[in-house]
């Protein structure tokens, strides 16, 4: 059947005009003609054509054998190792893809028609690229000689189509309903929260789900790499995204000229999608500036671990003594949220810790909440509870003077 799809597709192509756009319409026309008129294609029932006029249509105008998977809603993850590997994840287990790319060339291809529709480039000089998909959805891009399988690297993070609310985080156990109105009310009494976590833990999902929270009458700025925050209900939102360095090595925009910006367009508050490198300093600077209520993730086992990425990524950009540093993190940062990926891949709420004061050269931090595990159901899935601590919030400032019940 491959073999007949190239074949047929090879055959459209050469029916092309290539001196005028051709719509889909006219395409499509062409596969029905050549699957009508080929001998091969006689014998095969109706499904069989219609996958067929599917995959040679896919194969010219949309993603190839990536399409089905692109459109499939409950897969949330696509990983391309190659043009004959394809792996995704559904329903939290990870599987392989039955279907494969015809070669090495038309994975480029593909490759080339992701990146170019968000306007980056990708290629031997520059061979890793983040970007997107025209429905939100996150891709990463390693192209050979820095990927060593047959053919570039493709990592696709697809979201949900309608953004999770946290009626559902709480129905899914992710977090508890006490829990979840003590993060709402920190968010709109303008606490400044990090949200921290491992690959997958659900980081992105979470600041989507606490900026709506935030009151629709603030300026909101978005920073990020890639865009793919779904912030929906925030009527005065500013959306930016860095910019890839030209082929000549110039004219890169990084979230650090970002964040310096945004600072100029009068925000109340600055959400940076996430923070990896340098750039920690400026967001630590617009935390410490009156942004209050801003939000942020980063990647991290834990939230002591966290504090210690956000020290060495400000060291990276600025070589001050490390207690300076720790006094910054300590004004600008007043919650983390840790996120985890618990090992029947389900995604919970394990911390929120509240960041305090500098005490003997270290940043002191007290537990509000923790998950308590309390073993498994007969399915393997993890029991367990996001349980208060003994310790009660002291930074209670904020809260007072949005009116709101402290204690």
């Amino acid at each position: 059947m491959k073999k007949l799809q190239e074949q047929i597709r090879k055959s459209v192509v050469e029916q092309i005009d290539l001196a005028k756009d051709t719509s889909d319409e006219e395409i499509r026309e062409l596969i029905d003609k050549e699957i009508a008129e080929r001998e091969e294609c006689k014998g095969n029932t109706v499904w069989e054509k219609v996958q067929l006029h599917r995959d040679v249509f896919h194969s010219l105008r949309g993603f190839d054998v990536l399409q089905d998977l692109v459109e499939n809603k409950s897969i949330t993850e696509i990983m391309i190792n190659g043009a004959d590997d394809i792996f995704i994840e559904q329903g939290g287990k990870i599987r392989r893809w039955h279907k494969t790319f015809s070669s090495k060339e038309k994975l480029e291809d593909v490759v080339q028609q992701i990146v170019s529709k968000a306007n980056r480039v990708v290629n031997e000089a520059s061979p890793i690229v983040d970007t997107r998909l025209e429905d939100g959805s996150r891709v990463n891009v390693v192209l050979p000689p820095i990927a060593l399988n047959n053919g570039p690297i493709v990592t696709i993070r697809k979201f949900p189509e309608k953004a999770m609310d946290m009626e559902q985080l709480i129905a899914m156990g992710s977090i508890t309903k006490e829990a979840a109105q003590f993060m709402e009310q920190l968010v709109k009494a303008r606490m400044n929260v990090f949200i921290s976590g491992g690959t997958g833990s659900g980081k992105t999902t979470f600041l989507n789900i606490l900026s709506n929270a935030i009151p629709k009458d603030e300026r909101i700025i978005t920073i990020e790499d890639s865009a793919e925050l779904q912030i929906k209900k925030i009527p005065n939102l500013v959306k930016l995204e860095t910019r890839n360095a030209n082929v000549e090595g110039k004219n890169a925009i990084t979230i650090r000229d970002l964040i310096k910006s945004a600072l100029r367009m009068r925000p109340d508050r600055i959400i940076v999608g996430e923070v990896r490198d340098a750039a920690a300093i400026d967001m630590l600077t617009a935390l410490n500036t009156g942004h209050d209520g801003s939000l942020s993730t980063g990647h991290a086992n834990s939230p002591e671990d966290m504090l210690s990425r956000l020290e060495t990524l400000v060291l990276m950009g600025m070589d001050i003594p490390l207690e300076a540093v720790r006094r910054q993190i300590a004004s600008a940062i007043e919650i983390i949220v840790h996120l985890g990926r618990l090992r029947d891949k389900s995604r919970r709420v394990l911390q929120i810790v509240e960041v305090l004061q500098v005490e003997g050269g270290r940043i002191v931090t007290q537990p509000l909440y923790q998950f308590v595990e309390e073993g498994e159901d007969a399915n393997g899935h993890v029991l367990g509870r996001l349980r208060p601590t003994e310790y009660t919030l002291q930074q209670t400032e904020k809260l007072q003077r949005a009116g709101m019940k402290v204690g």
